[in-house]
């Protein structure tokens, strides 16, 4: 299960990005309270949504040929120093009461921007991070138990810190947290393989990127499974606030259990994909994870209860990594290094890019017909998703054997 942190380079990873991402989980748990406070309005929740993650989609794409052709690390260096002068211009304007949703907008926009650049290229140098391949798929295991540790504390911590101190202290953490994972970055040692130098243009990359992965029949199939459900399943944290102020007649705290319950069962989760040597079934675990998720949303739309409600997070959490963490895996498994920061950039565009657009329709739907409605109609699109992928699955492996027997020999006989 930590066969990953055999790699000294994983292990500082590890360490400063966990810390680095409970600073962002206190954000975001921050920017949400605050912006439904200030204005009371679903539709705000889901243009601060949308803003912190529609640039992604555009961004992510030519970020990914720019990580095919530029040194990785250094630009993950750059993208985190970005990203802590932008908490930092948050924590000046909440702790001098200047903050408005305005301002919560387009400062969201800004760090969405960064995103674009910092998640492909994130993605593309964890290969890099391991010294055996045969690590990867426990390295990519662990980002995900990392990331939904970091969404179990940092929530809960700072639905306390917004109660006690206001929303401006998140920030101010949240901007020194960034310097874990900087310090640690540039304690690495990366052997990394000498960039290309080819004269073609950005563009050509770009639309070879696209074509290898739509040409190919199961990324294509599991890069639209993704997107979709990440469109309409994720939404459901940009309408927490409303349950939990509005249902549950609690305060930033009750918020901060709210997104932290999701994250135990996507802890688990990591957990399970942690102690997977192969990546044999799964194509399985993706279909299981989608209807999980489906499940999770229904229970939690039809509860009015916070301990159930609680629980129903649990699951939704459990579902969204299974499908995210195996989808990655795949998609790392089988693509070729020269090939790989354009095809983990529309790994990228799928999974995050298509959010904005999500929590801006969760945000539209919920003012009109309440956040119940809402997420019960985005159960039955994930369980949807879930049971035709899975139906597909017979064609699919096929598909595969072949791009596996070449790239990836040991996992010839795939999902």
């Amino acid at each position: 299960m930590l066969s990953a942190f055999e790699s000294r380079n994983y292990r500082l990873f590890f360490a400063g990005q966990i810390i680095s991402l409970m600073g962002t989980w206190m954000t975001q748990t921050a920017s949400l309270w605050l912006v439904y406070h200030l204005s009371s309005s679903p539709l705000l929740l889901g243009a601060v949504g949308f803003a912190s993650q529609a640039p992604i989609f555009v961004l992510a794409p030519l970020a990914g040929v720019m990580a095919d052709r530029m040194n990785r690390h250094r630009l993950l260096i750059g993208t985190q120093v970005l990203s802590m002068l932008q908490s930092f211009a948050l924590a000046a304007l909440a702790l001098t009461g200047h903050i408005t949703p305005a301002w919560l907008i387009g400062l969201s926009f800004v760090q969405g921007a960064i995103n674009g650049v910092d998640l492909p290229t994130r993605q593309a140098l964890v290969v890099a991070f391991v010294a055996q391949r045969e690590h990867l798929g426990n390295a990519i295991a662990l980002n995900s138990s990392m990331f939904n540790l970091a969404r179990l504390v940092g929530p809960a911590i700072g639905g306390f810190v917004v109660a006690a101190y206001g929303a401006g202290m998140c920030y101010v953490i949240d901007g020194i947290s960034y310097a874990a994972v900087i310090l640690g970055l540039l304690a690495m040692r990366l052997n990394l393989p000498a960039r290309r130098m080819e004269a073609r243009h950005p563009w050509t990359e770009l639309r070879e990127g696209f074509s290898g992965v739509f040409a190919f029949r199961p990324m294509r199939e599991l890069i639209i499974a993704l997107a979709v459900v990440s469109a309409v399943g994720f939404s459901y944290t940009v309408l927490t606030p409303m349950f939990a102020r509005d249902i549950f007649g609690g305060d930033a705290r009750v918020l901060g259990y709210l997104m932290s319950a999701s994250g135990i069962g996507a802890l688990l989760g990591a957990v399970y994909l942690g102690t997977r040597a192969t990546i044999r079934g799964l194509g399985k675990v993706v279909a299981l994870g989608s209807a999980l998720m489906g499940a999770g949303l229904f229970g939690f739309g039809c509860s009015r209860v916070l301990p159930l409600s609680l629980l129903c997070l649990g699951v939704v959490g459990l579902g969204g990594v299974l499908t995210m963490a195996s989808s990655n895996t795949l998609v790392q498994s089988i693509v070729e290094e020269h090939q790989r920061g354009r095809w983990m950039s529309i790994f990228t565009m799928a999974f995050t890019g298509t959010m904005p657009l999500g929590n801006l329709l969760a945000g539209w739907i919920a003012g009109r017909a309440g956040p119940s409605t809402t997420l019960i109609i985005s159960s039955v699109i994930c369980v949807s998703v879930g049971i035709v992928f899975y139906m597909r699955l017979p064609r699919l492996r096929a598909d595969a054997a072949p791009v596996l027997a070449r790239v990836a020999p040991i996992e010839a006989t795939p999902q």
